[in-house]
Order: C-alpha cells, then sequence, then structure tokens
C-alpha cells in the first residue's frame, strides 16, 4: 500500500517536550531539523549518514524502524531517547517503545494491520549531551559495521543519567545496563569510559558476515563506545564536538 501522499504523516512538531515525527519525516529534514541539531544530537548523527544524499532526502524514519534492522542508523539514538511510536489501526491507536517494538532481525511487534504513524522523542534537558558513532567502510551509501550511541546527563564532575546502546552487533539495537552503570558508579573519568566501553564490548553479540568478522566486531565495539560517551560528555559540557 503506498502511503507516501499522505501529507498528515509528514509533519514535524514540537510541543510538551517532545518531539513529534511523522512516520513520512524524512532523514535529511530531521537531521536538519533546529531542536535536533541542538537537543537530540545524536539522532542529528545518525540520521545525517543514512545511505546517500538521494537516500536521506527519500528515505524516512518510519521506513528505517518498521524494516527494523539491527544495523538501522537511527535505532541506537531513538532507544536511547526512549522514543515511543504511535501505532494505528482500524481499531485505534496504541503507544509502544522503540524498545518493545524491534524484535529481531526484520521483525517488529507491530500487528500485521498496523501502521506507523509517528515518532514521539522526549527532549533531554540542556546538561545533556548524546553522540552516534559508527565504524564504516566508505563514507556514502555504507551502513554500520558497528555502531554505538551514549546520552549523558552531567552535574560537574558525576553522570547522573546515563544511556548507551550498541548497533549492528546482536539481533537487535539494544541497551547496555552494565555499560550506565559504570558510569553512574565511577564519574566522567578516562577509568569508568574505558570500563564502560569495554562492559559494552563484553555485552555484543555480533556474527561474522561479508562486512566483518565477529572477532573483529567484538574488538572495534569497544573503541566506538568509548568515542560516543567521550563526545557525549564533551557536549554536555557545552563544547562544539563532532562525531
Amino acid at each position: 500500500m503506498a502511503i507516501h501522499r499522505l501529507d498528515e504523516l509528514r509533519s514535524v512538531h514540537e510541543g510538551d517536550g517532545a518531539l513529534r515525527l511523522g512516520a513520512l519525516a524524512t532523514h535529511a529534514e530531521i537531521a536538519a531539523h533546529p531542536l535536533v541539531r541542538e537537543r537530540l544530537t545524536a539522532l542529528a548523527d545518525s540520521a545525517a549518514i543514512v545511505g546517500s544524499h538521494a537516500t536521506r532526502a527519500q528515505g524516512t524514519i518510519g521506513g528505517n524502524l518498521m524494516n527494523a534492522s539491527p544495523a538501522m542508523e537511527t535505532g541506537g539514538p531513538l532507544l536511547c531517547f526512549d522514543a515511543s511510536v504511535v501505532l494505528r489501526s482500524v481499531s485505534g491507536s496504541r503507544s509502544v517503545g522503540v524498545a518493545d517494538l524491534l524484535a529481531g532481525p526484520g521483525q517488529t511487534t507491530a500487528a500485521p494491520d498496523e501502521l506507523l504513524e509517528a515518532v514521539e522523542v522526549p527532549v533531554p534537558g540542556e546538561s545533556t549531551g548524546s553522540c552516534y558513532v559508527r565504524l564504516e567502510y566508505r563514507r556514502q551509501m555504507e551502513i554500520a559495521v558497528v555502531g554505538a550511541t551514549a546520552v549523558l546527563t552531567l552535574d560537574g564532575d558525576r553522570v547522573v543519567d546515563a544511556r548507551v546502546a550498541i548497533t549492528a552487533l546482536a539481533p537487535t539495537i539494544r541497551r547496555v545496563p552494565e555499560a550506565e552503570r559504570a558510569l553512574l558508579d565511577g564519574g566522567a573519568g578516562p577509568a569508568a569510559v574505558q570500563q564502560a566501553a569495554q562492559r559494552a564490548a563484553d555485552a555484543a553479540e555480533p556474527i561474522s558476515d561479508l562486512r566483518a568478522s565477529a572477532r573483529y566486531r567484538q574488538a572495534m565495539a569497544a573503541v566506538i563506545t568509548r568515542r560516543a560517551i567521550e563526545t557525549a560528555m564533551a557536549r554536555a559540557r557545552g563544547e562544539d564536538v563532532s562525531a
């Protein structure tokens, strides 16, 4: 069923402490949105590198989510921002967390008669920084070999909230509670960052395929996660740091 002409699915709306992305909002629109670039930086990082320029101009957030690839770029940031989706059918609509939507490679928990209508993303406070980083072989038309998301809230030298997720390292994109605890317990210093990165690697369940071996993905998981955490911390401190 073609839904590309349904204008009501294209809107991007700010309000009530959240950003509502219509299912047909494109990656290019999301990456360029001022609020996304300022407060949801990890989502901007991810949307800006999906496919090619042509892909980002046509590809949508709804299509990206419902494809349910373990290597999708936007999944980690949406998971760490506690985003939810609105699913609609003839009997009504319901809200489902992104964490509960993704069921496996190419699988979601949406019913066959449900259409993804919108993605709702809570907007974090001013003291929160976020970042999405991926390991790639090319700058265009690429998907993550390994990806990591970090969303961190700082209070001075303390990490008061931490969300860390890994991409392309398990059957679904997933958060890593062990890595988050390392940051909450150990602070914002190098030792805590390294411990969190290693715990993310330990939580990985990679596969070997044409793009990378499981052993390589496991080794790179700590490297990529550490970079995501360090960049998120710098952004939480107000530094203008690129991923």
